[in-house]
């Protein structure tokens, strides 16, 4: 081969390399920064005041998974600052109960019976089982990263990576146009061992002032869950019990 040839060519690829990396790192750049993105959302979805307004809140929805004709019926309490309860009945089944007062995280079901998590199971719960999670995201995750851009339904999302300070990374997609959540991963870690959990959320609709999904689909260990959302209020009226650990899980931590 021509030594003269050979030399254009190793420069002409050095240029190449040079300009689409360099491209590469322009692109990154353009990219908003992921806390703009996550208070972005939280503008869009009716801002910091309107969440600061809300204490607690009831939802009621039904859930379906259609491979094995199973629905039910499912009603979850939150309240600030970081209680939950969640209650599913499905038909022919029974009763699928999970909740954490803030300290203790368990599970409780006629199928696996009494439950109390730990690790990073634990560290997952209490996360979400903290009040407007969405508003005081700083508090849960020491990191937040814009990881690029990718096509969710057609929509052109931002990609943001959030890693807890105990667990496993989130990963959020928000549409570039609404600033709307509108898909998460994650690689949960449950008494059944681990496995990748993807969500994607739509129809969102205003209950007061705040924006929310009505429509949530989630994809987990080849299950596919279908959840309506009917009705969520407020500021309501929670029995002081609602947030109490059950007995059965009382008599495990006994145990312990």
């Amino acid at each position: 081969m021509n030594r003269h040839f050979a030399g254009r060519n190793i420069a002409l690829a050095a240029a190449v390399l040079f300009a689409t990396g360099a491209a590469r790192l322009a692109a990154a750049d353009d990219l908003p920064k992921a806390e703009t993105i996550l208070d972005k959302f939280i503008d869009a979805t009716g801002g910091k005041a309107a969440y600061q307004k809300i204490h607690n809140e009831m939802t009621t929805g039904a859930m379906t998974i259609a491979a094995n004709g199973i629905s039910g019926t499912l009603t979850v309490y939150h309240a600030e600052p970081d209680k939950s309860y969640t209650e599913i009945n499905i038909e022919g089944v029974g009763k699928l109960m999970e909740g954490t007062d803030g300290k203790v995280a368990w599970s409780l079901s006629a199928i696996q019976g009494p439950h109390v998590k730990e690790g990073e199971e634990k560290a997952d719960a209490l996360r979400t089982g903290r009040f407007n999670g969405e508003l005081n995201w700083r508090d849960l995750y020491k990191q937040v990263q814009t990881a690029g851009t990718e096509s969710v339904d057609g929509k052109d999302c931002y990609k943001v990576v959030l890693t807890p300070k105990e667990g496993n990374p989130l990963t959020h997609y928000y549409d570039k146009q609404s600033s709307l959540l509108v898909k998460s991963t994650q690689t949960a870690k449950t008494a059944m061992g681990e496995f990748p959990v993807e969500q994607t959320l739509g129809e969102y609709r205003k209950e007061g002032e705040i924006l929310l999904p009505h429509k949530v689909m989630q994809k987990a260990a080849g299950q596919e869950i279908a959840i309506t959302i009917d009705t969520v209020k407020y500021n309501v009226d929670i029995p002081k019990d609602r947030f109490d650990v059950p007995d059965e899980i009382k008599a495990l931590l006994n145990k312990k």
